[in-house]
C-alpha cells in the first residue's frame, strides 16, 4: 500500500490502489504552446488539466524580471486548487509528459510550499503510465465538486532571489546548483535563454541525474548517496537549486527531499532572469 508520509514519488503500478481509496484527484500538468493538444491527444482516465504557462506561472512583459515562469500570487494558485476540487485533506497524484520533470514536479513544489502534505508525482510520468496499462481517455472531464479557494497567504518553502543567488554562489558555505544539461552549463549552446553560460560558482547537476534509464527516479538511497557524495556535510538550508526558468529545478528539490535533504531553496527566476539582467556568465566546466 502506497504511504503518503513515506515519500512524495508514486510508481504507476501503484496508482489505482490509490484511486480507489477515494478523495483522491489526479492532476495532468503540461507545458508549452500546445499543453492542451497533448493532453486532449492523450491522459489517464479522470485526470484535470493544469496548464504551466497559465495556472502554474504568472509571466511578465520582461522576463528579466522574474524570469520566464515566474510564481503567481498565492492567491490565485489558492483559487485554482478551488476550481479543481482541492482542498487541505485532498490527496493528489499529479504526472506530465516528461517523466515528471516539467509542470509535474513544479505543481507538486508548489503544493508543499503551500503545506499541503499529501501529494506525489509519478514515477516517469505519462509513459509509465501507458506502460502499466492504465486506461487512457481524449474525453474532457467536467470538474465535479468545486470548493472553496485553498486557504494560503504566502508561499512557506523557501525561494531565493538575485542577489542571495549571487551572494551564495561566492561563499564557501553556500552551494548554487544548477539542473540544466551540461552542453548548457558549460555554454556550448543556449536553445531558448538568450545568454549561453552558468552563474559563477554554481555547481552542474543535471535533473536528468535523478533519473534511471527507463526515466523513472532512482531509489530513494540511491539519490542520497549521489547527493551526499557530491554536497558533503552542506546544510540543505544553504543549497539553492535552479534551472533555466524555475520548472525543471523542482525536479531536483524532489529528489533532494526523497534523499532526506529537505529546505533548500528554489530560484525561480533562474538563468532566464540571471542571463538579462547583466550579471557575470561563466563558460566551461568551471
Amino acid at each position: 500500500m502506497f504511504n503518503w508520509y513515506m515519500t512524495n514519488i508514486i510508481e504507476a503500478n501503484e496508482i489505482a490502489d490509490v484511486l480507489a481509496t477515494g478523495d483522491t484527484v489526479v492532476i495532468d500538468a503540461r507545458g508549452g504552446a500546445d499543453a492542451l493538444d497533448r493532453f486532449n491527444a492523450g491522459h489517464l482516465e479522470g485526470a484535470l488539466f493544469v496548464d504551466l504557462e497559465t495556472d502554474l506561472s504568472e509571466k511578465s512583459v520582461n522576463a528579466a524580471e522574474g524570469g520566464r515562469h515566474p510564481l503567481p500570487e498565492v492567491s490565485k494558485f489558492g483559487a485554482l486548487l478551488g476550481r479543481l476540487g482541492i482542498g487541505p485533506s485532498t490527496r493528489i497524484i499529479v504526472y506530465d509528459d516528461k517523466r515528471g520533470a516539467m509542470a509535474a514536479a513544479r505543481f507538486w513544489w508548489m503544493m508543499k510550499a503551500v503545506g499541503h502534505r499529501e501529494v506525489a508525482v509519478v514515477s516517469g510520468g505519462l509513459e509509465a503510465i501507458v506502460q502499466v496499462g492504465l486506461p487512457i481517455t481524449t474525453d474532457f472531464l467536467e470538474l465535479l465538486t468545486e470548493l472553496e479557494d485553498y486557504p494560503v497567504t504566502e508561499w512557506q518553502l523557501p525561494i531565493a532571489e538575485m542577489e542571495q543567488v549571487a551572494n551564495a554562489a561566492g561563499n564557501q558555505g553556500w552551494i548554487v546548483i544548477d539542473v540544466r544539461e551540461n552542453y548548457r552549463y558549460q555554454g556550448i549552446s543556449e536553445p531558448i535563454d538568450l545568454v549561453a553560460g552558468h552563474i559563477p560558482g554554481a555547481v552542474n547537476i543535471p535533473y536528468l541525474d535523478n533519473l534511471d534509464g527507463e526515466g523513472r527516479f532512482l531509489p530513494a538511497k540511491e539519490l542520497r548517496d549521489k547527493y551526499a557524495g557530491i554536497l558533503g556535510e552542506t546544510d540543505p538550508q544553504n543549497i539553492i537549486v535552479h534551472c533555466g526558468s524555475g520548472v525543471t529545478a523542482c525536479h531536483t528539490l524532489l529528489a533532494l527531499e526523497e534523499a532526506g535533504m529537505s529546505g533548500a531553496g528554489l530560484y525561480v527566476g533562474s538563468w532566464s532572469e540571471w542571463s538579462r539582467n547583466g550579471l557575470p556568465v561563466a563558460v566551461g566546466e568551471a
